[in-house]
């Protein structure tokens, strides 16, 4: 198989069920609960202060901020999967933090871009605490800096570890 095209089908692939499930959490909430609606199965009652599913929009960037950027969210979601696209097969295919990472983040990315396009505005509906509403797509993409972070971690602790070793092989 062609590497180009294993290497799309490793990003496409994860990334559509990301996407998919974004989706299709958005529409059940859009379908089945008014606009500033709450649900919580009755037996989960006793979390309510703390989580809840609830129908939100969003006009701006994850977790509420920026609100009423739609348009410069919209440009910027589309540079940044075009650029995911055109970098994921020139990555090292053993660097599983980097992939992993554009995986989310094209997937959070994608998922919100269809919303803004869709309807102009985001669905949001994961209400945990008083932290901003938010949804499966802004938490593909924060996930996906999670592991970019631990990512740049590992590979600054193994360029210091191969450092020491060559220093300590030298003497």
């Amino acid at each position: 198989m062609n590497r180009y095209l294993r290497d799309y089908l490793i990003l496409i692939i994860p990334a559509s069920v990301i996407i998919i499930l974004d989706q299709w959490t958005k529409w059940l909430v859009r379908t089945h609960l008014p606009f500033d609606g709450m649900w919580l199965p009755d037996w989960l009652s006793w979390l309510s202060p703390y989580a809840r599913i609830v129908h939100w929009y969003n006009s701006g960037a994850a977790f509420g901020s920026f609100q009423n950027g739609n348009p410069v969210f919209t440009v910027l979601a589309i540079i940044v999967i075009a650029l995911i696209l055109y970098y994921f097969p020139r990555i090292d295919p053993r660097d599983w933090t980097l992939r992993t990472a554009l995986v989310l983040q094209l997937a959070g990315a994608t998922g919100n871009l269809v919303d803004r396009l869709l309807m102009g505005r985001v669905t949001d509906f994961i209400s945990i605490g008083t932290f901003p509403v938010f949804n499966i797509a802004d938490s593909s993409i924060t996930i996906g800096v999670i592991v970019l972070l631990f990512g740049v971690w590992l590979n600054e602790r193994a360029e210091k570890k191969a450092a020491l070793q060559k220093t300590d092989s030298n003497s």
